[in-house]
């Protein structure tokens, strides 16, 4: 085998998803629209950025929450729990609960992976999380079993376990890294990187034809310098446009490119923007682009529960069981302890909606008044703890007497 091919060989094994040194995810590379398609540049795009941002920002500011399940059935929030400040509140020094799941979040995103070193005090109980940069990380399986990662950060090089770093895997499930968005839309980010250049170049040329000043004679070095360099610095530009143009000496102007209406290349941004939006799940309306109308119904209750159910709701289900699985003990678990998002934040913006629930679920006696109070940022009022039916609303212990008194 040659030096090429074994440099091939190499490439294949170093980025192949089933080997034991699988890295994060390639930092970035060129696309078939001959565009280099890094991060910054496919965030520099409005649709990634958008796409990016609502997942992102959505998910952040869920409240993530540690419950405890007694023998009784009964659910409550553990908040004496040790991870309920690291998750709900605060997952280190620098970061609020926001800050660091919508970095993880956008991560996921965009690399496929979210790490997090484990902190641990004394005892052995979770105190932080710091967020690693998915790109600097590489993954490798041990003999042992074991997941073992491995990057340097500021001068300092890591070597640890999974025992001691959160990995949250994106879409493909291997256990050394998830799929990179990327990596496999790099072609669809390129082509949108491209027209952004090409329109760039259109309005930055007034929008004007592109043409050819036909000469009748040979022109002198001193006549083609004017020619190219004076005429364009004062008629080139948006900011000539419009601007007539003195010609002389048989001098004649023939365009060369296309009309105005053929200026309409510009409206295969909007396709670009439509193929970003598959690759992330977001439906095109949710980040401003009004031209198509949804499919998933009208007012804000049916497109929250569309992008909930289609979106969301598996990435949620990707962090809960991440976390589940690598922060809670055997202890925990075995003590009834869970971690789930409370989703009915992504309600509290319709009003008609939110009474409506309240209303049925406190006729049908699920809640009581001081749990809707509750869930409204409002102070428990006196009886307001008993449950009630709606057929006289009465206390639910008194729902068969018939002196409810």
């Amino acid at each position: 085998m040659g030096v090429i091919e074994r440099f091939k060989a190499a490439v294949v094994r170093r980025f192949s998803t089933s080997d034991s040194h699988y890295p994060a995810q390639l930092s970035g590379g060129k696309a078939y629209s001959g565009e280099v398609v890094s991060e910054a540049s496919a965030l520099a795009l409005s649709a990634v950025w958008g796409c990016v941002n609502l997942i992102a920002g959505t998910i952040a500011t869920l409240p993530l929450m540690v419950y405890r399940t007694g023998t009784d059935g009964k659910r409550e929030v553990a908040k004496s729990h040790p991870l309920y400040r690291v998750l709900h509140d605060s997952p280190n020094y620098d970061q609020t609960a926001v800050d660091f799941w919508e970095w993880m979040s956008a991560a996921i995103e965009l690399r496929g992976n979210a790490y997090a070193r484990i902190a641990r005090g004394d005892n052995g109980r979770i105190t932080a999380l710091y967020p690693v940069a998915p790109q600097i990380v590489s993954v490798e399986r041990l003999n042992n079993g074991a997941l073992q990662y491995e990057w340097t950060e500021d001068g300092q090089h890591f070597k640890l376990t999974d025992r001691d770093v959160l990995h949250i895997r994106g879409f493909g499930g291997n256990p050394l890294g998830g799929l990179s968005t990327l990596q496999f839309g790099r072609g669809t980010f390129g082509l949108a990187q491209a027209q952004d250049r090409a329109a760039s170049e259109t309005f930055r040329n007034g929008l004007r034809p592109s043409g050819a000043l036909t000469f009748a004679e040979f022109l002198s070095k001193e006549n083609r310098e004017i020619a190219e360099t004076k005429l364009v610095e004062k008629f080139a530009g948006a900011q000539n446009a419009g601007r007539p143009m003195v010609l002389e000496g048989g001098t004649k102007w023939e365009s060369l490119s296309i009309t105005p209406e053929d200026a309409q290349m510009l409206e295969s941004r909007g396709f670009s923007l439509e193929e970003i939006c598959r690759f992330f799940g977001v439906p095109p309306f949710m980040i401003g682009h009004t031209v198509k109308s949804t499919s998933w119904g009208t007012g804000i209750e049916q497109q929250t529960i569309g992008f909930q159910k289609f979106t969301l709701r598996r990435r949620l289900k990707r962090i809960e069981q991440s976390i589940a699985k690598q922060l809670l003990s055997a202890a925990d678990r075995s003590a009834g302890v869970t971690i789930e998002f409370n989703i009915e934040g992504l309600l509290r913006a319709d009003t008609e909606a939110r009474a409506a629930f309240y209303t049925s679920m406190t006729q049908i006696g699920a809640m009581t008044i001081n749990e809707v109070r509750g869930l409204e940022n409002l102070p428990p009022i006196e009886g307001g703890n008993v449950a009630r039916m709606q057929m006289q609303n009465v206390p639910i212990t008194e729902a068969g007497n018939d002196d409810p008194a």
